[in-house]
């Protein structure tokens, strides 16, 4: 019940923060530009509060439904305007202010990611020390010559401190298809040379587990001991009787020592009975369970609904990485570009059909990692919403009708044919944008349920 209170409390959060910032650039610019501001809302429906600002009488609200928001300005396209007003109404400004106007949404996501981006770096970044706990067999890694007990201390010439200081540059190598070189300091502790030749990875591969899955490697983590750390509601082992703190001692007869022993003996049980002993304050109980089958990349598994107790880093793997003001600027500055521009790759080739759909999240992914990332603390729920920001700012961005970026195609289209679409052009075009919006969403939600399914 928790899981779920922070994720709806992070998600309203974040949606809020992001959809203000949003909105204030439009309200921001236009007011700038002489344009006169009728109400600001964050959120859609009945007023939950409202205030009516001196200047001008803009209406500030905050309405009942939390997905999304707008400004509203005076518009002869949409009521009728005061002649003595007719000069601050919207549609009766020069191109170039309607597009700063409609530019400044989503130029605003990207500020407010370049901020937040610059206080976790200065700040501080918590990190795993870049230690190599496992190559995958047959991976990029292995043929590339990683061996357990590499330390990562520079990729592609640049200096390497934790597992995920490059990772976006990583990404977007990827997609560069490039040979990257690694130099590495070996168990013995000799300076070595390895490298990550991407040019075998397939695009399908490029995702947040890159390195993990897509390269084949795996960091150093002390082994996790068998003590169930939590037990999911209306689960197999929730009804079978399990408690957080059972220590797993055997499984169908063979000992158990690490949680990995568990994880490889119950998975290939699907649909299976399974005997679980565990000691429970000090006494031996044992539970027979049937792993309910699920699918995960095509392939059938067995899981009983366990999650191991929390693991301890230990304080030598553990890193740090904090930037100067000046260097955590150009910090941020470069991570918001590289974001941006791999959010647009990843675009690109899911339309060309060379990167699953399944890449594409919506609001219930977005709520648990919010939930998530308000658990773990103030830097990574920051992290989370600069990379959101971007998220919307492209998307904004995209020529659909009713985004910002169908407006600036129309603009374009203005300025080559010298005046301005007809209204039946503009009724079809946003008749298209509603139908392409909704079928994103719905793909969304499809990966969002299938995700939680799973």
């Amino acid at each position: 019940m928790s899981e779920i209170l922070y994720s709806i409390g992070g998600f309203v959060v974040a949606l809020g923060i992001l959809v203000t910032v949003h909105e204030f650039g439009h309200f921001w610019v236009a007011r700038r530009l002489g344009v006169k501001v009728l109400r600001f809302s964050v959120g859609f429906g009945k007023p939950l509060w409202l205030r009516r600002g001196k200047h001008d009488g803009t209406e500030y609200v905050i309405a009942a439904i939390p997905l999304g928001g707008y400004v509203k300005m005076l518009d002869e396209n949409e009521e009728e305007v005061p002649p003595q007003e007719l000069h601050r109404a919207f549609n009766r400004q020069p191109l170039w202010k309607r597009v700063a106007v409609v530019l400044a949404g989503p130029m605003f996501n990207f500020l407010f990611a370049i901020l937040a981006y610059w206080m976790v770096f200065v700040a501080g970044v918590d990190g795993i020390k870049p230690v190599v706990g496992r190559v995958i067999e047959n991976s990029i890694a292995q043929q590339g010559g990683f061996q357990v007990g590499d330390e990562i201390i520079m990729i592609d010439g640049k200096p390497n401190r934790s597992w995920d200081e490059h990772r976006l540059y990583l990404f977007n190598q990827a997609f560069k298809q490039r040979q990257i070189p690694v130099e590495v300091v070996d168990a013995n502790g000799d300076r070595q040379d390895r490298e990550m030749d991407l040019r075998q990875l397939p695009l399908s591969e490029i995702n947040s587990a890159l390195l993990e899955r897509g390269i084949g490697l795996l960091g150093y983590i002390p082994e996790v001991k068998p003590v169930v750390g939590r037990v999911q509601a209306k689960s197999p082992a929730d009804t079978a009787g399990l408690l957080a703190g059972d220590r797993i001692a055997g499984i169908n007869n063979q000992p158990i020592d690490s949680w990995i022993e568990v994880v490889n003996l119950i998975q290939p049980l699907a649909g299976k009975v399974v005997t679980i002993e565990v000691v429970r304050s000090g006494q031996s109980m044992s539970f027979d369970i049937v792993p309910e089958r699920i699918q995960i990349d095509g392939k059938e598994i067995g899981r009983v609904g366990i999650v191991p107790a929390s693991l301890e880093i230990p304080q030598e793997l553990r890193v740090k990485i904090r930037y100067g003001p000046a260097a955590a600027m150009i910090t941020s500055l470069q991570s918001t570009w590289t974001m941006s521009i791999l959010t647009i790759k990843m675009l690109v080739k899911i339309l060309q059909l060379e990167v699953s759909t399944k890449n594409i999240s919506g609001p219930l992914t977005i709520a648990q990692y919010a939930g998530h990332t308000v658990r773990i603390g103030f830097v990574q729920f920051l992290v989370f919403l600069a990379v959101v920001s971007i998220s919307l700012g492209v998307l904004n961005l995209l020529p659909i009708p009713i985004l910002d970026g169908g407006h600036l195609l129309y603009y374009l289209v203005e300025a080559i044919k010298g005046g301005p679409l007809s209204k039946q052009m503009l009724a079809w075009g946003q008749q298209v944008g509603i139908v392409l919006l909704f079928a994103l969403m719905s793909l969304a939600f499809y990966n969002d349920i299938v995700r939680l399914l799973q």
